[in-house]
């Protein structure tokens, strides 16, 4: 269920606008000024924030600052729409630079409130799931059945985990990271140890065999490593 923490120093509002919101399934706590907001917002997990401007202790602009501003990781990603007067113009310029994700302006239709929130909503988790997506592509390389993890050194194929050296994990990422691309061998060799180290260019070609062996154990089928006569090494595209 959706919990969103609703911030307005009218109570009618708080009423009216959580009664409507409870009633579209969405969990609703109010608080009267900002000050008792953010205690709730450290405290508690929400899914969104609805500030009002213009409060006593705590306006709202300066309670979207503290949550911009947080160490908790939720929190200071948590979009937030803001609910304002229509003379307040400025203050919504100023919300919006901050890191509002959206404004309505009062008096508001809930229809409207609802639409907007639902938007805002979608906008939010389609950002998050890209994000995980970037995240899980920055510390993995994938390229079909094959997943390095470059943090941890560790290769899976179809699922399972390939024990292999750290020269042979360079070996696999640098045909992999090119599909169809013919490698010669002192490529490989740079990728393997640099080139601060001189091994015999054969070297590769044991190296080869011995990767082949490693996957075919696992997977019989495994023919991702070509041989270019004459030229070097490829990964089947």
């Amino acid at each position: 269920m959706t919990k969103i923490a609703l911030v307005d120093d009218e109570q009618s509002i708080l009423t009216s606008v959580s009664l409507s919101l409870q009633s579209e399934g969405f969990k609703v706590d109010t608080f009267l000024n900002g000050v008792e907001a953010l205690e709730a917002l450290e405290s508690k997990s929400y899914d969104l924030g609805l500030f009002d401007i213009k409060m006593p202790k705590m306006d709202g602009n300066e309670l979207l600052s503290k949550v911009r501003s947080s160490k908790i990781e939720n929190l200071k990603d948590l979009p937030i729409i803001f609910l304002t007067s229509k003379d307040h113009e400025q203050d919504e310029i100023i919300g919006l630079r901050m890191g509002a994700s959206d404004y309505i302006k009062k008096p508001f239709s809930q229809k409207l409130l609802n639409e907007r929130i639902r938007t805002v909503l979608r906008i939010h988790n389609n950002r998050t799931e890209e994000q995980k997506d970037n995240n899980i592509k920055k510390q993995n390389f994938i390229k079909g059945d094959l997943i390095l993890d470059e943090d941890k050194q560790l290769c899976f194929w179809k699922d399972i985990e390939i024990e292999l050296t750290v020269a042979e994990f360079n070996l696999i990422k640098s045909l992999a990271q090119y599909p169809g691309v013919v490698k010669d061998r002192n490529q490989l060799m740079d990728a393997m140890y640099g080139d601060s180290i001189y091994v015999d260019d054969r070297t590769i070609d044991s190296h080869i065999k011995r990767l082949r062996k490693k996957f075919r154990s696992y997977d019989n089928s495994f023919d991702q490593i070509r041989t270019r006569y004459g030229s070097g090494y490829s990964w089947r595209d």
